[in-house]
Parts: C-alpha cells; structure tokens; sequence
C-alpha cells in the first residue's frame, strides 16, 4: 500500500497540515480497499491532487485512462472523472467492473448531442463520415464512424482526406472543429454547436490582458477547445496529456496554462521550477468527484456504469478505427 509520509511530502504545499489531516484517513483507507476489492481508480488530469497524488493508479486524458486500465488485471474500475469518460472505460474493458463515485458528474459538450441528433445529421449529410470526440456519451459514439481525440484530431480528418473525404462532419465540439479546420484546410469540416463550459469561458482579450502584464515574458498554452481566437493568441495548442508534455519537456520559466484549473495544479506539483499564472476556470462536473465519493463507491461497489452489449459493440467500432488511424 502507498506510503502517506510520501504522498505527504509530494503534495507538497498544496494542503496544509491541518487540510492533510482530514484527506490522510480516506487516501489510506481508499488505498487500502483497492487492494482488497482489486480495483485501481483512473483520475482524468482534471482531478484535484489528493485524487491525482493520493488514489490514482492511472492518470491522464479520458482516452489513455481507458485504454491503460484495459491493460491491467484489475476487476474493478473507479472513474474519477464524469460520466462518459466511465462508459468509454466501459466499452474498453466490458468485462470489467466501472463504478463512478457521483452519477450527476456529467459534462455540457457531451449533453449537447444525443444518438438521435447522429441519426438527424446523417439522414441530412448522406455519405459524410462522421467524427465524434470522444467526449461524448456512448449512444453518440455507436452512431459515429470515428472517434477523435484533441491530440489526434488532425491526424484523423486527414487520414479520412486520403481516403478521398471532401466533407466530414465534426461534433460536438464546435471550437475543436474550428481549429482542426485552420490545420486542414482542404477538407470542408461541419461543426455541431456544442462547447466546454470551462474553456469557452477564455477570451483573447484576457489573454492579450496577462502578455501584455508580463510584458510578453510568458509561455502561454491552450487546450483546443478554446475559441481560435483564444489559440490564435497562444504559443502551442494540444490536448490535456500535449500540454503536460510540452511543460515537462520546455520546462519553460513562466506559463499561462489555459484549461481547467486542476491540471495546473497537478503540474506544479510535478513541476517546482515553472511558474504558473493563475487564470484558470473549474469544472463543476469533475468537482463532484470527491475523496469521500471514491471511498463509499469502494465500499458499497456503487454505482456500476452499465452499457448495452450492442452499444459496445457499435462504439467500439469507432474508438477501434481511431487507434488504426493513429498507428498509421
């Protein structure tokens, strides 16, 4: 079982002593039940750090967490994160058991599209392969052709141009589609008007704001669901886990990093030396995962996320044609 005294001295200053004595008892006992119900927890990069630091045997963006818990032999899948990240692990490891801590952790660009908007928009685009974002819910996801990722975006419309694609349809996220577009311009892209409700809360001009206060001494990097106008005013643009990158590797002296808030605190947990500049957004959905939350879920098993076997198996199609994609 994880040592406290080390998770203790990796979280750093993040808590306090008096803050730490009240998330020590529940690490422990959480850490204690995983072993004993042979369950591991995946906490998506959005995770406060006791949960990132504390619990978590995988960490990163919601298609790794799946993807990297299909590998292990673990029975049972705590989803810290919101609900579609648990019915992605679901399709993933269907034999597994996926509990989610707060049924009510949802996500406003997943809800923004059912399967039956998919229908729609196929029976109006006939032929127009359609990519969905993995942040969506699994009806949406068997209704698809493709799934996509923010890191792998671009990849994935311009392997569907060498198949001859002029047109393609891009949901739900509309700024995603967008920005996608400007890097692949000889493919018509159709966006649905769906968005996050964290990042399309940054504008340009509160980024112009923050350069021009550090009279542009500053690495300024944004999640692609942001506004182009957001990404036009950044120095690198890429998925939750391309950001971490790009800061472990840069190691750069000061950052603006516009996604939700969380990441940058798990990264300047990781990273001492980088300054970070706090002008971040929360997500209420991933706040309703909780350390209490992970631990009733291990102790009671609830509540199982299930998936229909046909689902799955339509889902599945298009997460499986993603990954041929990438590997191409």
């Amino acid at each position: 079982m994880r040592d406290l005294q080390a998770i203790r001295a990796q979280l750093g200053s993040q808590y306090s002593d008096t803050v730490w004595e009240g998330l020590a008892p529940y690490i422990e006992s959480i850490n204690r039940l995983k072993r004993e119900r042979n369950a591991v927890v995946l906490a998506h990069n959005y995770m406060t750090p006791d949960i990132y630091y504390g619990v978590a045997d995988i960490v990163g963006d919601s298609l790794k967490l799946a993807v990297e818990a299909a590998k292990t032999d673990a029975a049972v899948i705590v989803q810290a994160g919101v609900y579609f990240m648990a019915e992605t692990s679901k399709i993933l490891c269907p034999n597994k058991t996926v509990l989610m801590p707060d049924m009510d952790a949802g996500c406003s660009l997943s809800e923004s599209i059912t399967g039956a908007d998919v229908r729609l928009l196929k029976e109006k685009f006939p032929g127009v392969p359609v990519v969905t974002y993995v942040n969506t819910s699994a009806e949406v996801k068997a209704e698809s052709d493709v799934c996509c990722t923010s890191g792998n975006a671009v990849k994935i419309i311009k392997a569907l141009a060498a198949e001859g694609h002029k047109t393609v349809l891009m949901i739900p996220d509309e700024y995603l589609a967008m920005n996608t577009q400007a890097q692949v311009p000889e493919v018509k892209i159709l966006t649905w008007r769906g968005k996050c409700e964290v990042h399309e809360r940054y504008t340009a001009e509160d980024v112009a704001d923050i350069k021009s206060r550090y009279k542009g001494d500053i690495y300024v990097i944004a999640h692609p669901e942001c506004h182009p106008d957001v990404i036009a005013m950044s120095d690198y643009s890429g998925s939750t886990a391309q950001l971490q990158n790009v800061i472990e590797t840069k190691q750069p002296r000061r950052v603006l990093l516009i996604t939700e808030c969380s990441m940058g605190d798990n990264l300047q947990t990781a990273n001492p030396k980088v300054e970070f500049v706090r002008s971040c957004f929360l997500c209420p959905h991933m706040k309703r995962i909780s350390l209490p939350k992970i631990l009733k879920s291990l102790q009671t098993m609830t509540t199982e996320v299930t998936v229909s076997g046909e689902i799955i198996v339509r889902a599945r199609r298009s997460v499986d044609r993603m990954l041929e994609y990438s590997r191409a």
